[in-house]
């Protein structure tokens, strides 16, 4: 729960620092973008090698390396002297998440009984929320008095306490699957794949940026072959062939967050850009959204205990759809309590699908599955996350082009805002069906 605060909080409070950074290094909008997309593209890359080496190698110690990495990564990130080094150290850190991200649900899993589960994640993905919520007001805080850079420091002490804690109070190492070969040959392929998808798709309106892409789609496939043939794949794609429930909320969990991860992003430039608020105002306002999904997440991992996950999740879907129509109707002229409420909407029906999506995925696999599980979550997450960057620059590049964001220009980034929130809700529209074709993932005489 420590680990789940840590990362998002880093996520969430450099967004209302980009303008800060982008003051100080000279960064265009699009290079700006990955500041963000280099974290994620890591950590996506190297989430399911990972989760397989943590359930031959044992979760603990991998939790533990990549605590280690991250720590090393955002030192190193406090003291970057340019743009390079500043993308490349954020690739570092999202190496170590991948160790985190890996391992955190799995760890979880594997210590509490099925009937609890639901419970554990919603307080879980509470957490992460909570790290969201403090992250722009702390951050925005930060960025003001002490700079930009103070927003990797700050985490060192986090890191220390998460590092003594899993240390000393963590007892076991939950390696069940111990003595299994591990498969370098299609984590190697997985990894260029994924790289080339989501490279790709961040410069799909240049030629290079669309070969690259249909590459990667097909590495992606020639990895679903391989591993399909496998005795010990790193990636199980009967999971996916015959697991209904594992597979549709997986490309559940896919969808939302390739729709809603960007929300942040996209809506902290448009309040300092357009409305020209403060970082501090800033955080503020993109607090409300994390502190509505902080707030109902324990309540619905607890329902997903005793109702079925899939109409939670689908019910959560719907809402989150509605928020993201609501936030694309706003416009220059758009008063804070209004932008305020759209954000609660949408951290309203966010909290709603998480954590029961969450229950459903884990509660669908063997326990020797746990880490691989974990990872997959963990995948459609940070996949997700960099579609919904990668979509989000797509639009920037349309309107803004390779130009900086300033206030003067802001009426450009206002036509790729809204458009660009349409496309997010017309997915989260098509990702209720998906939700709801999963199945029940408990039979009908399981009343927990």
């Amino acid at each position: 729960m420590l680990s789940s605060f840590f990362t998002p909080f880093m996520g969430s409070s450099i967004t209302v620092a980009l303008r800060s950074i982008s003051d100080e290094f000279s960064m265009s909008a699009l290079a700006l973008t990955w500041v963000a997309t280099s974290y994620l593209l890591a950590a996506a890359v190297f989430l399911v090698p990972f989760g397989r080496i943590a359930d031959i190698r044992g979760r603990k110690k991998v939790f533990l390396y990549g605590m280690w990495v991250f720590s090393a990564a955002s030192l190193l990130c406090a003291l970057a002297p340019s743009t390079l080094a500043l993308i490349s150290f954020r690739t570092m850190q999202g190496f170590g998440s991948a160790m985190i991200f890996g391992t955190s649900i799995a760890l979880l899993t594997s210590v509490y009984p099925p009937q609890e589960r639901g419970k554990v994640f919603g307080l879980t993905i509470s957490i992460t929320y909570i790290g969201l919520s403090a992250g722009p007001v702390v951050g925005g805080f930060l960025t003001s008095f002490f700079g930009w850079r103070s927003l990797f420091v700050v985490l060192l002490p986090i890191a220390a306490l998460i590092i003594w804690v899993a240390s000393t109070r963590l007892k076991g190492d939950w390696a069940e699957s111990k003595g299994e070969s591990f498969d370098l040959t299609g984590s190697v392929i997985y990894a260029l794949s994924l790289t080339a998808v989501i490279v790709g798709f961040s410069f799909l309106l240049e030629i290079p940026g669309a070969i690259l892409l249909l590459a990667g789609i097909a590495g992606v496939a020639a990895f679903a072959v391989l591993e399909s043939r496998t005795k010990s794949p790193v990636l199980d794609m009967r999971l996916f062939r015959f697991n209904r429930p594992f597979a549709f909320s997986n490309l559940a969990a896919l969808i939302n967050y390739s729709a809603t991860f960007a929300v942040s992003f996209l809506v902290s430039l448009y309040l300092l850009y357009v409305k020209e608020f403060s970082p501090e105002t800033t955080g503020l306002i993109l607090v409300s959204q994390t502190i509505v999904m902080a707030a109902f997440s324990p309540l619905a991992g607890r329902m997903s205990d005793y109702i079925e996950p899939r109409l939670i999740s689908s019910v959560g879907m719907a809402i989150t759809t509605l928020g993201l129509v609501l936030v694309s109707l706003l416009t220059a002229s758009s008063d804070v309590i209004v932008i305020v409420a759209d954000l609660a909407v949408l951290g309203f029906g966010f909290a709603l699908f998480s954590s029961p999506n969450t229950n459903a995925i884990m509660s669908a696999v063997e326990k020797r599955q746990y880490g691989i599980a974990s990872s997959t979550v963990g995948t459609m997450r940070l996949v997700g996350q960099v579609l919904s960057m990668g979509i989000a620059t797509v639009f920037i590049a349309v309107y803004v082009g390779s130009a900086e964001i300033t206030v003067e220009s802001a009426e450009g980034f206002m036509e790729a805002f809204q458009p660009a929130f349409a496309t997010f809700a017309a997915m989260c529209l098509v990702g209720v069906v998906a939700s709801l074709a999963r199945g029940n993932v408990r039979p009908k005489h399981d009343k927990r």
